[in-house]
């Protein structure tokens, strides 16, 4: 059975996890960001001191053995008529809650991982409290992971206002892993808060598992500007400080032109790649659904396209 660590945050992630736990011969660890400082994860950050629950709470139920109720209340966010509850997520909550009572995170991730019986591990990539902050090339420092994509200017690199220490679980599964992959993700904001954690980077530069990267497809506005395949890469590699990645998946589908149009309204385009040659191998597969009107993963392709990685690599 094959060990395989994923690496990244936000809803892409949690797409990719909807596939991979499909896979039966895996044995599956998620690394999770907790810098995210918006909505109802900033706010509980704020009052309750603890690290970001947003992210978590999606892997978790992307990698839930079903849909129950329980997931449909994680999921349930109060409106703006509920005071001083608006905007909160249920699930946020509930996390909150369960670490304030047994004063950790970890033990959090656990029992509430159990009620959802849960498929593979779930290992925060720190337990502190963290202050993303960006160098932008215009010379300006953009502090909080919220006003990062916010700010609309071009990012140079990503850095923490405090000393961070790493969860020693992320770096055990690191150095037994058979496999790594990165992504999917927002590049500065979901993948890079993981591995600038400078224990985190020095095990996977010296990690001996094969490194995928899956490669977003569509850039990102205030974050991946104009960015080609190569640029994603070129940006993990400046981070890490070595070249680690082996291997870049690339979605491949034709996407419709109606939903083309609606992205470069929002100044986003397709993902493309700028040279003909590279150090890293580049694979192009199906990978995308369209069925909500927007560029989204597959859960199914996205299980068939490892599945291949794995008996080819």
């Amino acid at each position: 059975m094959k060990k395989v660590v994923v690496i990244g945050g936000g809803t892409g992630q949690s797409a990719l996890l909807r596939g991979l736990k499909k896979i039966e011969d895996i044995k599956l660890t998620t690394i999770v960001t907790v810098a995210d400082d918006g909505g109802s994860t900033g706010r509980l950050r704020s009052d309750l001191n603890i690290p970001a629950m947003g992210d978590i709470r999606n892997v978790m139920l992307a990698l839930a053995e079903s849909e129950t109720i329980m997931n449909t209340l994680m999921n349930y966010r109060f409106d703006d008529n509920c005071g001083q509850m608006s905007g909160h997520n249920l699930g946020n909550i509930m996390l909150s809650a369960l670490t304030r009572k047994s004063d950790s995170l970890i033990q959090a991730i656990v029992d509430l991982s159990n009620v959802l019986k849960v498929r593979g591990l779930i290992v925060p990539s720190t337990i502190d409290n963290v202050t993303l902050c960006a160098n932008m090339t215009d010379g300006s420092v953009v502090v909080g992971e919220h006003n990062i994509t916010a700010a609309h200017r071009k990012v140079a690199d990503v850095f923490y206002r405090e000393n961070v220490a790493a969860n020693p679980k992320a770096l055990e599964k690191i150095r037994e892993a058979d496999y790594i992959i990165l992504g999917i993700g927002s590049l500065y904001t979901s993948i890079m808060p993981n591995i600038i954690i400078d224990d985190i980077r020095k095990a996977l530069c010296e990690t001996k598992a094969r490194v995928i990267y899956y490669c977003n497809c569509m850039t990102e506005e205030g974050e991946t500007d104009n960015y080609y395949l190569e640029d994603h890469v070129a940006a993990l590699h400046k981070h890490l400080g070595k070249d680690i990645v082996d291997i870049v998946v690339k979605a491949n589908d034709e996407i419709p032109d109606d939903i083309l149009a609606n992205y470069k309204a929002e100044n986003a385009r397709v993902v493309g790649i700028r040279d003909s040659e590279h150090p890293y191998v580049v694979i192009e597969h199906p990978l995308l659904s369209f069925a909500t009107g927007m560029v989204r993963h597959d859960a199914d392709k996205v299980s068939e396209s490892f599945a291949r990685v794995m008996e080819e690599y």
